[in-house]
């Protein structure tokens, strides 16, 4: 697993219903009812005999689509997977909608002989997807993230939330949230994330990554 598969992923053309999260590549599919969401879904299950990496959700307004459940499984096969599914769609009359994709995480950190990622997947029957995180079976709770703190530091702040949205989102999900009684505590990794919290201190940070990661020729140019 690298970074090869997703930033294949992002540089493709045909895959502009999707948006690359935490868990990989994700797209929201509006249909009008939610019969046109199971029709829909049972289109794209068709489509291959065997993909089981793909998880689907089926709402009354709504299809959401996730490839894989891991940003590091995304593999250049995905391409044709994610095409074909925009393609099924669009025949289907679905809208795709990227403001609608998602995902939330929760980051647990702990000095590197402290991580316990076996109680998290016990205590909420989860299932391993990495060696650092855990994943919902059903596919409806957020992944639990084991972050690896630097023996040097202090603890501090011992479990945040990571919301993942679209990279032409995230600034518009930061005001709303400041707006909303929020404060900024670090925006020096701005546009891919930015670490917010409420007035209790608690933490959360909305990222554009790996969604808005620009091309490694783009970055040592800004940086040239």
């Amino acid at each position: 697993m690298s970074e090869q598969g997703w930033r294949k992923f992002l540089d493709a053309d045909g895959v502009d219903d999707w948006v690359v999260l935490h868990g990989g590549a994700a797209a929201v599919f509006r249909v009008s009812s939610l019969v046109g969401a199971a029709r829909l879904a049972e289109a794209v299950a068709g489509l291959w005999e065997v993909e089981p990496d793909i998880l689907m959700t089926v709402a009354s307004d709504r299809l959401t689509v996730r490839i894989t459940r891991d940003v590091w499984q995304l593999e250049p096969r995905h391409i044709e997977v994610a095409r074909a599914v925009s393609a099924i769609a669009l025949t289907h009359g679905a809208t795709p909608d990227r403001s609608a994709v998602q995902e939330v995480q929760l980051a647990i950190a702990a000095q590197p002989d402290e991580i316990d990622v076996g109680f998290w997947r016990t205590i909420l029957g989860y299932v391993p997807i990495a060696d650092d995180n855990a994943v919902d079976p059903l596919g409806h709770g957020s992944t639990v993230w084991m972050q690896e703190l630097k023996s040097t530091r202090p603890l501090r702040h011992a479990m945040h939330l990571d919301v993942s949205v679209a990279r032409e989102h995230a600034e518009h999900r930061l005001a709303a949230a400041v707006a909303a009684g929020g404060r900024i505590v670090d925006d020096s990794e701005a546009p891919r994330w930015w670490i917010l919290a409420d007035r209790a201190g608690n933490r959360v940070c909305i990222a554009a990554w790996p969604d808005g990661v620009p091309p490694p020729d783009q970055k040592q140019a800004s940086s040239g």
